[in-house]
């Protein structure tokens, strides 16, 4: 995560715009934007992550399987169909879940239903960081393991997924701004 980017823009943003700007950075949960809203002034794109992240942390297990459950499954036919957010949609595609064969979209299909019916709640995993031949590995492996420690996994993973979404924000908010300045007219003395 970027701690060059200065937080002073997003400190100073009035609640809505805040919540506009972080409400989407998790999974249909703009709770954790509302939650680390009450937590500032951020001293860095760290610090604000942390303050979204202890939302999700301070439910209780059923509220974070809930919350796991809000995540949608990794799926061609998902992308197709267009029923993701734009970052999942996105996401997803960067792994090439978007051009699987026949075969590979029923293996997948066949190893979410496993392993959702172990856990209770979908397979989790920051794509950007595997290949699709990695993430079909990491589903196999992770199916038997124990849910405890799949929530525990899903959860670090999704510490992942939401640090690149809020990065890509901030860097955003930063481009905009140097963009406003540059375009302002230059003020004669």
């Amino acid at each position: 995560m970027s701690q060059s980017i200065d937080l002073a823009p997003v400190n100073a943003l009035d609640h809505a715009t805040f919540l506009g700007t972080f409400e989407s950075v998790f999974e249909h949960f703009p709770q954790a934007a509302r939650g680390a809203w009450e937590q500032r002034p951020f001293a860095s794109a760290l610090a604000l992550h942390d303050a979204m992240m202890d939302v999700i942390r301070g439910l209780d297990a059923k509220g974070q399987c809930d919350f796991l459950n809000l995540h949608p499954l990794l799926s061609g036919s998902n992308i197709r169909a267009g029923t993701m957010t734009a970052d999942s949609d996105a996401e997803q595609k960067s792994a090439g879940l978007d051009a699987m064969t026949a075969q590979q979209e029923a293996a997948l299909d066949r190893l979410n239903t496993a392993y959702l019916a172990r856990h209770g709640f979908p397979f989790i995993i920051c794509v950007r960081h595997y290949t699709r031949e990695g993430i079909f590995a990491a589903l196999e492996r992770r199916i038997g393991r124990g849910t405890q420690q799949e929530m525990d996994e899903a959860l670090a993973q999704i510490a992942a997924i939401t640090r690149g979404r809020l990065d890509e924000r901030l860097k955003a908010m930063g481009r905009s701004a140097v963009g406003e300045r540059d375009r302002a007219p230059a003020r004669s003395a």
